[in-house]
């Protein structure tokens, strides 16, 4: 009777091949969560639509697609073109909301790459900054230039920045807390030997 090969056990991983997992994991599903926010934004902006349920989405998608990392966030401000492409005329307001809100965008996504969680803040005020001055200097360029004034259009611009923004603050606060729990222990670990060379010393005299 041929007795059964012992089976292999398998050897733990090490700590840095389950780093390497884990960042690898982390790196999937940021361009999976990235590329799909951006494929609902173009698909919703290349349909038919209401002004304002656009301009939400465009800001909203835009800043959380920017969450994963990368070119995703440009990419998104640069999707609002996409009316101007699409089957169906554009919303009449979308000359005025494309350049305003695509530089507001572009200037906020620079401000929110610029630090961590303290900087969101800043980058809601400099996409906020574009749009009052145009609110408040706009009438006297051009009398019809009063669409940044109207109550819809900066919940739809102001409101969905806010949203996301305040999402982004609290993921990262959520990742350093992680971060640093996960590095408490190692810590420690890492100090047992050091604690044990006295006790080491005494049994050797």
């Amino acid at each position: 009777m041929i007795a059964p090969a012992p089976a292999k056990s398998k050897l733990p991983l090490s700590p840095a091949r389950r780093r390497r997992l884990r960042e690898r994991n982390l790196t999937l599903l940021r361009l999976l969560w990235g590329f799909a926010l951006l494929g609902v934004l173009a698909y919703t902006l290349w349909q038919p639509g209401d002004w304002p349920q656009k301009l939400s989405l465009w800001v909203l998608l835009t800043l959380l697609a920017d969450e994963a990392g990368g070119w995703f966030g440009y990419l998104g401000a640069v999707l609002g073109g996409v009316p101007f492409f699409s089957n169906h005329a554009p919303p009449e307001q979308w000359w005025i909301i494309l350049p305003l809100v695509g530089a507001a965008l572009i200037a906020a996504l620079i401000v929110k790459h610029s630090g961590g969680p303290l900087v969101l803040p800043f980058a809601l005020a400099v996409f906020a900054l574009p749009i009052f001055l145009i609110q408040k200097l706009g009438p006297s360029l051009d009398t019809s230039l009063t669409l940044p004034g109207n109550p819809v259009f900066q919940r739809a611009a102001l409101g969905m920045a806010a949203l996301a923004l305040a999402f982004s603050f609290l993921r990262q606060a959520v990742g350093i807390f992680l971060r640093r729990r996960l590095e408490r222990p190692q810590a420690g670990r890492l100090a047992l030997p050091s604690e044990a060379v006295p006790g080491e010393a005494v049994q050797a005299e």
